[in-house]
């Protein structure tokens, strides 16, 4: 990841600056961003979220960003610099965030704060989170369906429970789609390094990986596959539709513009209470892009249809008879998965390869 340096900022800031029409200090609105807002995936997304709460709220807040802040002592600063600009909320948009941001929280108790994807909560800090996992399932069944070679590949980033949710959710509607697919899981440390990314791409490609998932951020391996040919992708928090209709057959879009929007509103209004949030696809948090016509109508039609099985609650993406990578039994014969066992998930599902690193 290009690191760039904390004096860089003058806060990269878009500001609706000075007062507000109605005579009322405008509310400022930060947020901390792991990657570039031209990432075309995950930062990309949130910043859509900062845009749509300027464009909800007007001048009634002042919002401002810092993009590409590396997860530790680089991200304490920079929430504490926005915290000494005023800010009355900050959004902190990445997993390694969540200490720095309970270490700043501790020392402005009077602002709030909204960490993604965390589970560290205070009187002042909030925690938010998709449930990517329902998307990766509809990717897993089209990857299922669609794979020539029936062996699949996934890019993983750390080695945190939601990115092993995501494999294990894709692996599992993969294979029920078709009971001979592999997988098989590269893991490259970074959620943005482009090159890394690509070079994970390649590598599966080379081993005769015709279909490739990733939790990385970059439109790298879309790129990969669209050299390689004939190997299909998906888009990564954002649409990637620079990629489609092939090979990007589909994607898990994070929506996270009504969530900005209700929490900014809550601290305008003095309803701000500390919670956690974890929505799918229910709700809207995660959309499933559209699915392109490289897609087979059958498949596209199956795909939706789990969609909409997941929304209503009917379909649980993990739902037993299913057993431990060792074979020890997890979930029995029609048991679910419940929220506390999905959060803390460190394990692969029986048929996966591999180990998860430390």
């Amino acid at each position: 990841m290009k690191k760039r340096t904390f004096l860089a900022a003058a806060l990269a800031a878009t500001m609706a600056t000075g007062v507000a029409a109605d005579g009322h200090e405008p509310t400022k609105v930060g947020f901390i961003y792991v990657g570039p807002i031209g990432d075309g995936g995950w930062t990309y997304e949130h910043h859509q979220g900062l845009l749509a709460v300027q464009e909800e709220f007007g001048d009634k807040v002042e919002t401002m960003y810092q993009e590409s802040v590396p997860e530790g002592a680089d991200a304490e600063r920079a929430m504490t610099q926005m915290a000494l600009q005023g800010a009355d909320i900050i959004f902190t948009t990445s997993f390694g965030y969540m200490d720095p941001t309970i270490n700043v929280a501790e020392k402005f108790p009077d602002v709030k704060f909204e960490h993604a994807t965390g589970y560290k909560r205070a009187d002042n800090v909030s925690t938010y989170s998709a449930r990517f996992y329902e998307g990766r399932a509809v990717q897993g069944h089209i990857a299922g369906k669609m794979t020539q070679s029936n062996k699949i590949g996934y890019i993983a980033s750390f080695p945190i429970p939601e990115v092993i949710r995501g494999i294990n959710a894709s692996y599992l509607w993969a294979k029920k789609a078709n009971p001979d697919v592999e997988m098989s899981v590269i893991w490259v440390y970074t959620w943005f390094d482009p090159a890394k990314e690509a070079d994970a791409a390649k590598a599966l490609i080379e081993n005769g990986v015709d279909v490739v998932l990733q939790h990385t951020d970059s439109t790298a391996p879309q790129a990969a596959a669209a050299e390689a040919g004939g190997v299909v992708t998906f888009g990564q928090a954002s649409d990637m539709s620079e990629y489609a209709p092939f090979p990007r057959v589909s994607s898990i879009i994070d929506n996270w513009a009504p969530y900005y929007i209700d929490r900014v509103r809550a601290v305008m209004d003095g309803t701000w209470e500390s919670k956690d949030t974890w929505d799918g696809i229910a709700p809207g948090m995660v959309e499933i892009g559209e699915i392109t016509d490289a897609v087979p109508a059958d498949v596209k039609a199956e795909a939706l249809a789990l969609r909409d099985a997941i929304a209503s609650g009917e379909t649980h993406v993990f739902t037993g008879p299913l057993n431990k990578q060792d074979g020890s039994v997890w979930l029995a014969d029609g048991e679910t998965a419940d929220d506390g066992a999905l959060a803390g998930m460190d394990f692969y599902i029986e048929g996966l390869t591999g180990d998860i690193p430390n």
